[in-house]
């Protein structure tokens, strides 16, 4: 019996599924940057990090069926009596974690995540299917210092990545404030959650395609109209004049002059520009929301959020003031890549160290373990091979030296320690009690 086999060439090549990504040693080593940099700056203010699982409750994801959110979500294939699907975002999953324990939790809470999610959603730049995100959240503080702190966490890990001001801006927007802006011109509350998920799109869809979905929300074109004037205020001082002797607006205008505030206290008034118009289009926000954006406008949000004081009580736990932000990393990972900025984490492999053949391979190993006992990075080469073939794989590993054992450094019990940024050679003699590190560090 003769068994036909499909050729390699004529086989269908197998990819990763569409809008999910493979990371290559490579990208993976970008991708360690990142997190290096989101998890170091969370830390530098204070927050502890928290994890929960990618998969969660249908029940508890989803949404009011206004919010295209509620229809990007993975539903896996039930098991069970339980709907479950991969989670879109984490803060579903951090106000179940703080309604279990809200009797024992010592607030206000600082935590961090560094979450993968999964939005089921149309690709375009800036957006895949999977993504990784720094989530800061801040629980039990109403003042909008929360907000100003999250921020700063934020700015400080995008100047890690070696940007600044110039590179970036944060646009700040209230909720409230857009509300009260609204009722002044006559747009009654009921409208208020539509408008905020219509507008939302504004910079994604035609204005005329939004003036369609307002006018299927029940609006005229008049207040439309109305509506569009509120959004191109861009000074608190012309809100003030709008909103003067509105007393609904008056605790709304402490909150974001406060917020203002505190932010210069901390440094962070260069990157902070006032925008009306900024909605967020999660509806569970209450108060000030944010979104940071390149200064040249070339994608989508590089990081947002706000403050979301009602979403613990939603779910069934106790009111409790709340902030967030979600920092995605496709977004900024691109951004970094159109300005030449590596966000490579320099990788800790201090030494290389490679043999002739079996006779010499137990030095080699004396040698690799005495260097990885002192807390020191190396690769032990696998088998035997010859120096040219070594010092090429050396360099190729990007190791900060290498050591290569043949049959004289054998018999003589010394080595050769190479600098592989300027090729200088130390001899040193070796025993278990060899210093790698202060090589390293002289070096």
């Amino acid at each position: 019996m003769s068994v036909c086999l499909e050729s390699p060439v004529s086989m269908k090549k197998i990819s990763a599924p569409k809008g999910m990504r493979d990371f290559y040693p490579d990208q993976y080593r970008v991708r360690l940057g990142l997190f290096k940099a989101w998890e170091e700056s969370a830390l530098n203010h204070g927050f502890e990090f928290y994890d929960a699982p990618v998969v969660e409750t249908l029940e508890l994801l989803q949404r009011k069926a206004g919010e295209e959110i509620s229809k990007q979500i993975y539903v896996l294939e039930e098991k069970g009596s339980q709907h479950l699907a991969l989670r879109p975002e984490l803060t579903p999953s951090l106000a179940r974690m703080i309604i279990a324990r809200q009797g024992e939790l010592s607030f206000p809470l600082k935590w961090a995540s560094i979450a993968q999610c999964f939005r089921y959603e149309r690709m375009q730049k800036g957006r895949k299917r999977e993504h990784y995100q720094l989530n800061l959240d801040i629980v039990g503080e109403s003042s909008s210092m929360a907000e100003v702190e999250v921020l700063g966490a934020a700015v400080l890990a995008m100047q890690s990545l070696g940007l600044n001001h110039n590179d970036f801006y944060i646009r700040i927007g209230s909720r409230s404030l857009l509300s009260a802006l609204l009722k002044s011109v006559g747009i009654p509350d009921a409208h208020f959650m539509a408008c905020c998920l219509v507008l939302d799109k504004r910079e994604k869809i035609s204005d005329d395609e939004i003036l369609e979905l307002l006018a299927k929300e029940g609006i005229s074109i008049d207040d439309s109209g109305r509506i569009f004037d509120l959004l191109g205020i861009r000074s608190l001082d012309e809100v003030r004049n709008r909103l003067d002797g509105v007393s609904r607006a008056r605790s709304a205008l402490d909150e974001i002059d406060s917020f203002f505030e505190s932010a210069a206290e901390l440094g962070l008034s260069d990157y902070l520009s006032f925008d009306p118009g900024v909605i967020r289009g999660l509806g569970y926000y209450t108060g000030i929301v944010f979104e940071a954006f390149d200064r040249k406008n070339r994608s989508r949000a590089i990081f947002g959020g706000g403050r979301y004081d009602n979403l613990l009580s939603s779910l069934g736990g106790k009111t409790m003031p709340c902030v967030g932000l979600g920092f995605g990393d496709v977004v900024i990972t691109d951004m970094l890549e159109e300005l030449n900025r590596d966000p490579v984490m320099g990788r800790r492999l201090e030494y290389a160290v490679g043999f002739m053949d079996v006779q010499c391979r137990p030095l080699a190993s004396r040698v690799a373990s005495r260097i990885r006992h002192s807390g020191l990075g190396c690769d032990l080469g696998l088998s035997g091979e010859k120096p040219r073939k070594f010092f090429s794989r050396a360099n190729r590993l990007h190791a900060a030296h290498a050591v290569y054992i043949g049959p004289s450094e054998l018999k003589s019990g010394r080595l050769g320690v190479k600098n592989m940024a300027d090729g200088e050679i130390r001899d040193i003699r070796f025993d278990d009690s060899t210093d790698f590190e202060s090589l390293v560090s002289a070096g």
